[in-house]
């Protein structure tokens, strides 16, 4: 093997920045998906559920045509197939407050938020009827139920499936690449350009997404044995005793 490994290309010259700043975009635009994510997720999620069949088709409609298009295909079609529709002053804005970092974020966070719709719909069918039956009765309203009965429970058993949605989104966030977002498969690319060391610039972003994804999944296991509710769902670790 006549391949001589050189690891200082990570940290001599700007590759050690690039990285930095790689890792910075990934975690800010997976963040703000997230978070989008969660909340359309969440709604739609609870309108799949409703008794009222509009609501419910449109939440239908809204996760059958998200989910069913590739993630590449609402990056591109944010980033340039919108911005012509919008007010001349808004497309001023974003481009020159980075549209890349924005119409990958909204695209992230649609697309993962039909695909958390399905889980927290999930999570409340899993919820025994005669909870909400239970709820309605002390006077409140469907929303009411919903709001202070329903989603908090439903939101505490869906956590593995959540957390598993949560990592997908993280590792999608490599896609922005594709749109100029500098995330961080856009830098070990760049380093990998400027360095020609492939091995050492995609080794040290398949290492850095391990641990951000480790880290992720630690976390989240905690917070499901932490809020585990008895009876309906399993505690990590129970197994072990």
């Amino acid at each position: 093997m006549n391949y001589h490994f050189d690891w200082s290309v990570l940290w001599t010259g700007q590759s050690g920045q690039w990285l930095l700043q790689g890792v910075v975009t990934t975690l800010e635009i997976s963040v703000l998906a997230w978070l989008l994510a969660l909340g359309l997720g969440t709604l739609s999620g609870a309108l799949r559920t409703v008794p009222f069949a509009p609501l419910r088709a449109l939440a239908t409609c809204y996760v059958e045509f998200f989910r069913n298009v590739p993630l590449l295909v609402w990056m591109f079609f944010w980033y340039f197939a919108l911005p012509p529709f919008l007010p001349q002053s808004l497309q001023d804005w974003l481009f020159n407050h980075g549209a890349e970092f924005w119409a990958g974020t909204v695209a992230l966070g649609v697309y993962h938020g039909a695909r958390f719709s399905e889980v927290i719909r999930a999570g409340i069918q899993a919820i025994p009827k005669t909870q909400f039956e239970a709820a309605i009765s002390t006077g409140l309203s469907t929303g009411q139920a919903y709001r202070l009965i329903i989603l908090p429970i439903a939101l505490r058993l869906i956590i593995p499936p959540a957390t598993n949605e949560s990592l997908n989104l993280l590792k999608n966030s490599s896609v922005a690449l594709t749109i100029g977002v500098a995330e961080l498969t856009f830098q070990t690319r760049q380093i990998e350009t400027y360095t020609a060391r492939a091995f050492e610039a995609l080794t040290a972003g398949t290492l850095i997404y391990l641990a951000l994804c480790l880290t992720i999944a630690f976390v989240m296991a905690r917070v499901e044995r932490r809020f585990a509710i008895p009876g309906m769902i399993a505690r990590v670790g129970a197994a072990e005793h």
